[in-house]
């Protein structure tokens, strides 16, 4: 490894940013050397990864998690609610397969799986030693709990550590898969008018995935809209402002008109949309 591209290797770890034009590797063309400079920067972030890891391993319960059952439970009250009756399967389908819980023993495959992008596959290593309190790659690293690429969501293995009664980092990456995935993606049929699962305002969209996801943990726990209406009460007005896109009181008030709804999606749904 020359001194440039062990610079470059080194700023890559620190920051997650790379040079596109891969100057510091040798080649006889772009490809040749994009192709260099990609296996130096998957083998190093690799091997930090591994190393800040060390030994750890996930408990019991996840290794042995049936993800795609556990994934459509979450999701398919969200799906039923936000859908007609003739996309609920087909969405159903789509996004039940799209949560991967990181482990040690996905990791590696992972971060060499979204490499064709350095800087998530950086952000996933990130949101890797993140849930299992290892050091992260940076002071600077966001501490991200979830990561959604197309339609796959990465999640944290805190995700089963969470305390908070409205959070649920699963129905969130879930719900920006609606905005972020085109309606033939799906198999469903796509029109000028009708190009996204769903159409959600631009600026919207965290307010629409913060709404879900604390609506989805009031329907976990409330069967009645009485009751339903008191949990929603006790939703601070700061959840969700920890993210600089979410006005403060902008998610609580949405939730609370949903649950005085019997079809609260519906009500989400209309908030956030352009």
């Amino acid at each position: 490894m020359t001194p440039g591209v062990a610079t470059e290797v080194e700023r890559y770890l620190r920051t997650g940013d790379s040079d596109p034009h891969h100057a510091a590797w040798p080649g006889d063309n772009f490809i040749e050397s994009a192709r260099l400079a990609r296996g130096d920067l998957e083998s190093a972030l690799i091997a930090e990864v591994k190393r800040r890891s060390g030994s750890w391993r996930p408990p019991e319960s996840i290794r042995d998690l049936d993800v795609v059952t556990f994934t459509r439970n979450k999701i398919e009250p969200m799906v039923r609610g936000l859908f007609s009756r003739v996309e609920q399967d087909v969405v159903l389908a789509l996004v039940e397969r799209s949560i991967v819980f990181l482990t040690p023993d996905n990791i590696e495959a992972v971060l060499r799986k979204e490499m064709r992008w350095s800087r998530s596959a950086w952000d996933i290593a990130n949101l890797y030693l993140g849930g299992i309190d290892a050091d992260l790659l940076s002071e600077e690293a966001p501490r991200l709990v979830g990561f959604s690429q197309e339609t796959t969501c990465y999640v944290s293995s805190a995700y089963f550590e969470e305390e908070d009664p409205f959070a649920d980092f699963v129905v969130h990456e879930v719900a920006h898969i609606f905005h972020n995935c085109k309606r033939h993606v799906a198999g469903l049929v796509e029109t000028r008018r009708r190009e996204w699962l769903l159409d959600i305002g631009f600026h919207k969209r965290e307010t629409f995935a913060y709404a879900c996801e604390a609506y989805a943990r009031i329907l976990e726990r409330a069967k009645t809209l009485s009751a339903r209406a008191v949990l929603a009460g006790e939703l601070d007005d700061g959840f969700g402002t920890g993210d600089e896109r979410v006005g403060c009181g902008e998610v609580a008030e949405v939730v609370r008109q949903a649950a005085a709804r019997r079809n609260g999606w519906k009500v989400i749904l209309g908030a956030c949309a352009p």
